[in-house]
């Protein structure tokens, strides 16, 4: 259980960091906008691992969920709705602005994390 608190932490760091480089150093019309957006659910996947590394087997579904449902109260600008529309924290870490792009890549995202979870899980029922 241990190891695979570890492993979850290791690819939440690996992920983080590559989060922050995208934001820092990217600016372009492609990996910055879709494969951070792919990537951020990862990034909160491996997160939830570190606290769950067991159960439940669904959490990339909840944790795809969530950012779904974070997107489209960016449609209504729920930010502006509680007066956050000032706070560039909250403004940049919640957004502002709706694209169903967003949603196919978070998607994208939840299913390489759940796919990679498969994997791994067999090839360590294997052994």
């Amino acid at each position: 259980m241990k190891t695979k608190r570890l492993k979850y932490a290791a690819a939440f760091a690996v992920l983080f960091i590559i989060e922050i480089l995208i934001a820092v150093f990217v600016h372009d019309a492609f990996v910055r906008p879709y494969i951070g957006d792919v990537l951020v659910v990862m990034l909160v996947c491996a997160f939830l691992r570190i606290l769950f590394p067991e159960k439940p087997v669904a959490l990339p579904v909840y944790a795809t969920l969530f950012a779904v449902l974070i997107e489209a109260m960016q449609y209504f600008d729920f930010v502006k709705m509680l007066g956050f529309e000032n706070n560039p924290i909250i403004s940049t870490a919640l957004g502002r602005t709706f694209d169903i792009k967003d949603i196919i890549c978070y998607i994208i995202g939840g299913a390489i994390f759940f796919a990679a979870e498969k994997l791994v899980r067999r090839k360590t029922d294997e052994r």
